[in-house]
């Protein structure tokens, strides 16, 4: 694939950074938008078949290409549909050229500190199906944390996309960029937070296996004979077990 032509008024040091990324998914992206000036989400699912387009759009971020995002109408549906362009006023010092590439090694040393498991759902999983993933996101606080185990988690892909949905709605990600707002957050600690997202929620995350799917499917029936989810009986059950265990 030959690189597009740099677009006028754009400076020569960003498109060398855009030109420099070099896995495929958002490389995609980025030449889309140097030939086009912008992508638009129907554009990511229907001509480049990915199903998950804010993702795509992560991937360039975490490149460090940053991308403005605002609303076009839809030539199909004549609906209201995310669209991104690059914007070069919101680069960081240092964050070009993306974050570190991490090693095999690395990973294996993140699995002999937290175990072959997610770290939102505590659920054990092979290891090829777990992703690393910066505890605090890379656009708020770069590559800051990439000496320190500490600093990262595992995630199935699951996981990491709901993580990434929600970073991508919150105050502090689009414009506050405060690493400490983050470090408080369940999504980079589940294992101690105050916050998700800025938001006063707590979570959590309970998976049934084995033998054990049997009393999810009965907590499901229960719940559906009452006309309630299982999420709003487990909530009632806990608060009844809580009062009577004062």
């Amino acid at each position: 694939m030959s690189n597009p032509k740099r677009p006028k008024g754009m400076g020569a040091e960003f498109y060398a950074a855009c030109l420099a990324v070099t896995s495929k998914r958002p490389r995609t992206v980025i030449h889309h938008i140097l030939q086009h000036g912008f992508i638009t989400t129907e554009e990511l699912s229907e001509l480049y078949n990915y199903d998950h387009p804010p993702r795509a759009v992560r991937d360039v971020r975490e490149n460090g290409i940053p991308l403005e995002t605002y609303s076009v109408t839809s030539s199909k549906t004549g609906r209201k549909i995310a669209a991104y362009r690059f914007d070069s006023t919101l680069v960081v010092a240092g964050r070009v050229g993306g974050r570190k590439a991490f090693s095999k090694q690395f990973k294996k040393k993140l699995i002999e500190k937290y175990g072959a498991r997610s770290a939102l759902t505590n659920e054990p999983l092979a290891s090829r199906y777990l992703q690393i993933d910066h505890r605090i996101p890379y656009e708020v606080a770069g590559n800051a944390s990439a000496e320190f185990l500490e600093g990262y988690m595992l995630l199935d892909a699951s996981d990491q996309r709901a993580k990434s949905w929600s970073c991508e709605h919150c105050e502090n990600f689009l414009s506050i960029k405060n690493p400490a707002v983050c470090g408080n957050c369940f999504w980079a600690f589940p294992e101690k937070y105050s916050h998700i997202a800025m938001r006063e929620e707590r979570r959590l995350d309970v998976v049934w296996t084995g033998e054990e799917t049997a009393g999810y499917d009965q907590l499901s029936s229960k719940a559906k004979q009452t006309k309630r989810t299982p999420q709003e009986l487990v909530k009632e059950l806990i608060a009844e077990y809580l009062s009577s265990h004062k």
